[in-house]
């Protein structure tokens, strides 16, 4: 019993993807997300030492995030992945930062949930792990659900989680978390990053993963409102939502399909107005919309063009309207054309709708004409 207790879901060909746990929980944690994710990921959720089946001697007093994340690695290489997208909460994102920094050849992508370059400094850690290795822990597990939850939400299953843990082993994860600050070396991190914050975490404050979000070159911060320190237990579809943008293929080609066909400036635009109540809508449309419809080679852009316009005169949707004229003619429709289909539409949905439609492809058109001119 050398090597982390552990879970794998998903096809053994799919992108490798290893999610980490959050000290006192085990990695049903990640119990509402990790099947989402295994449709397209090799998902590998993992338990701390001393946590839900993992061995408690895997780590001693005086342990450190470094021999954690050694264990996370002694597993994969135990598993045949060579690299890997890793997220984790708390110390398991603690995990990942250090991953990060001393093994990036390791990584493709990483996601910190609720976590710190650093947790307030040695000294309440290494309170806590005193207090643990003297009392054990079922003391500290009565106050779980206020550490991890906002008032009046529980999971009972990871506070017996809690409860069932090994407390020399627990108080060994303290002493890694006393030890652990990578604040002077987050610049150093050049895998794509996602830092996720829950706005009501008392644990890891949005404060926290801002700091990373701001020092790590090019990371992308989410803040879920309502959220406390388990994130992935209390707001699943939020979580998911961040992590497959994050981590989906499909989303990346949808947005540079997107940008292709309404220019940058249109989708900079939609990127700055994206609040965490919006990211799920922005996702879906880049995943389906542009990344599967938009990106699929049997039709032309073109002739995708000419449908669109065509479908929003049908509806009346004469804003979307006004930005598919722009995209048609980027698409290579001349004002000709344009008009032909707007014509053609005058016959199929009507002469009304024709005439609000020639109305605002003229506006539009008369704007491109003026910009070029």
């Amino acid at each position: 019993m050398t090597l982390l207790h552990h879970r794998a879901e998903g096809p053994a060909g799919a992108p490798p993807l290893l999610l980490g746990p959050s000290l006192g929980t085990s990695y049903a944690l990640w119990d509402q997300v990790a099947p989402e994710l295994s449709v397209t990921h090799r998902v590998i959720r993992w338990d701390l030492p001393g946590h839900g089946g993992s061995p408690a001697g895997l780590l001693p007093a005086g342990a450190t995030v470094g021999d954690l994340a050694g264990l996370v690695l002694a597993l994969a290489d135990s598993l045949g992945v060579e690299r890997f997208a890793y997220a984790g909460v708390s110390l398991g994102g603690a995990v990942g930062l250090q991953l990060a920094v001393h093994h990036p050849e390791r990584l493709t992508s990483l996601a910190v949930i609720c976590s710190s370059a650093h947790f307030g400094g040695a000294r309440p850690w290494e309170e806590r792990a005193a207090r643990v290795r003297r009392e054990g822990l079922a003391a500290l597990a009565d106050t779980a659900d206020a550490r991890w939850f906002t008032p009046g939400f529980t999971v009972p299953e990871l506070v017996a989680d809690h409860r069932r843990a090994d407390p020399e082993a627990y108080a060994a994860c303290c002493d890694a978390l006393a030890a652990f600050d990578l604040r002077d070396r987050l610049a150093e991190i050049t895998v794509p990053a996602l830092l996720v914050a829950g706005r009501e975490d008392p644990a890891t404050p949005p404060a926290h993963l801002r700091e990373i979000a701001d020092a790590v070159p090019g990371a992308a911060l989410v803040e879920i409102p309502g959220a406390s320190h388990l994130a992935p237990a209390q707001c699943p579809e939020e979580v998911l939502a961040a992590l497959r943008s994050h981590l989906g293929r499909p989303a990346r080609g949808g947005t540079a399909a997107r940008r292709q066909v309404l220019g940058d400036a249109h989708v900079d635009r939609a990127q700055a107005r994206q609040t965490p109540f919006t990211a799920r809508f922005q996702d879906f449309v880049s995943r389906y919309a542009w990344g599967e419809i938009w990106a699929d080679p049997t039709l032309s852009r073109r002739e995708r063009s000419m449908i669109t316009l065509t479908a929003l005169v049908a509806r009346g949707h004469h804003d979307e309207l006004a930005m598919h004229v722009r995209a048609a003619r980027r698409n290579g429709l001349t004002p000709e054309e344009i008009g032909a289909v707007l014509l053609q539409t005058a016959v199929y949905c009507g002469v009304p709708a024709a005439n609000s439609a020639f109305a605002t492809a003229q506006r539009v058109l008369a704007e491109e004409d003026g910009a070029g001119g």
